[in-house]
């Protein structure tokens, strides 16, 4: 069956229906959002810690935010269809997708891929071992515990000591799990009261025939051993799930493996847009709805004829950066940028140049954890010669 709409989004998470719901509202005309779930909502369907919405609420969960969201977007006048998957490209704007009602080809005016992140799992990680029960995302984890009252074991060890491990120390504990220690490769991290954190240590192999026995760990001074426990959750480790950018031809950001995108969410492909979580892996649900919010304005100018941009110069990071997003230049950015530290910093000078011109720097006062990104305030884009060179970020 061949369907055409106004703009499709893929993705039901914070930002697809974000962009959905204030899309709608304008009257862009029929806009249909693709989730291939059953439920729509995105992650925050199962993370049930407070602090969602903006400013955050304590009292306000992950499940309440997202049927907030839902609600908004449905209430607005947008479609959200769930259990459908696009499985590939019939065209630069053209899907193919899959669900129980069959086969569709859906073409649309503009596309915008909002498919999030994903964590890499233990093979992904490539941790030698056994194949034993018991080895679990923090996805996985809450899923379980969350959607489906699962038990996951008795003693656990997490893998990972960034806000979301904490996290997954919470849902073990709520499932009646004893963490009995967090693990990280880091030279430091954030502990939880009462479980031992190991830093600078890596998972050398799991253990166990059946169901995990033991995680088998090394610091990196020599010292080893084994931590015996019957549940292990990998955390932390997100990228892009960029599946279908990749099979519609679209350029990747070599940090981010996401979508390369300019300051109004363009990819390369003309009429496609990326936002949120499948730009930079994990962020805040809020961060990734504001996001998709701010991409109506790109959006309804493209659905109103406004002119493709030109690639421009990219935007490059130098380590310890790992990242920066929106990472092309194609004129002024309506929106801070965020950057990404691969490992700790303290009191980060940060400064932005081209072709030796230094465009821009500032001081970041305290500490800065890989886990969260800086935010490069956006008015220094209107000094990027266009014509120039790499657009370089580092510290200095």
């Amino acid at each position: 069956m061949n369907r055409t709409v106004d703009v499709l989004v893929v993705g039901a998470g914070p930002a697809g229906l974000a962009l959905a719901a204030r899309l709608a509202g304008a009257g862009a005309g029929r806009v249909e959002v693709l989730e291939r779930e059953q439920d729509a909502g995105g992650v925050p369907r199962h993370c049930h810690h407070g602090g969602f919405g903006w400013p955050p609420r304590p009292w306000l969960r992950g499940p309440a935010y997202a049927r907030r969201s839902v609600e908004a977007a449905v209430g607005a006048g947008a479609m959200v269809r769930t259990g459908v998957t696009a499985t590939g490209w019939a065209g630069p704007l053209s899907l193919e997708t899959t669900s129980p009602a069959g086969l569709e080809r859906i073409t649309a005016r503009a596309v915008v891929l909002a498919t999030g992140a994903r964590e890499r799992p233990r093979s992904a990680r490539l941790v030698p071992g056994s194949r034993p029960a018991g080895v679990l995302t923090t996805g996985e984890l809450q899923q379980s515990v969350h959607l489906y009252g699962q038990s996951v074991g008795r003693r656990a060890v997490v893998v990972g000591a960034e806000p979301v491990a904490r996290h997954a120390v919470r849902t073990l504990r709520r499932a009646g799990a004893d963490v009995v220690a967090m693990v990280t490769e880091r030279s430091r991290g954030t502990a939880v009261p009462g479980v031992p954190l190991l830093t600078a240590t890596t998972v050398d192999e799991l253990r166990g025939r059946g169901r995990l026995s033991g995680v088998a760990v090394r610091h990196e001074d020599g010292r080893s051993g084994v931590l015996v426990c019957d549940t292990v959750v990998f955390t932390g480790d997100w990228i892009p799930d960029h599946e279908l950018a990749r099979r519609g031809g679209i350029a990747l950001a070599p940090g981010t493996r996401g979508p390369s995108v300019d300051g109004r969410f363009r990819t390369s492909a003309p009429g496609v847009f990326a936002v949120g979580n499948a730009l930079h892996g994990v962020e805040r649900a809020t961060t990734a709805a504001s996001e998709g919010a701010a991409a109506a304005d790109p959006v309804l100018a493209h659905l109103s004829g406004s002119r493709w941009p030109d690639p421009g110069p990219p935007l490059v990071v130098r380590a310890p950066l790992v990242w920066v997003t929106p990472n092309r230049v194609t004129g002024v950015a309506g929106r801070p940028l965020l950057v990404r530290s691969g490992e700790p910093l303290n009191g980060p000078v940060v400064s932005v140049g081209q072709d030796g011109r230094l465009l821009w720097r500032r001081w970041f006062p305290g500490p800065v954890s890989p886990s969260r990104s800086l935010r490069l305030p956006p008015g220094w884009t209107s000094r990027v010669d266009l014509t120039g060179g790499p657009v370089v970020v580092r510290l200095t």
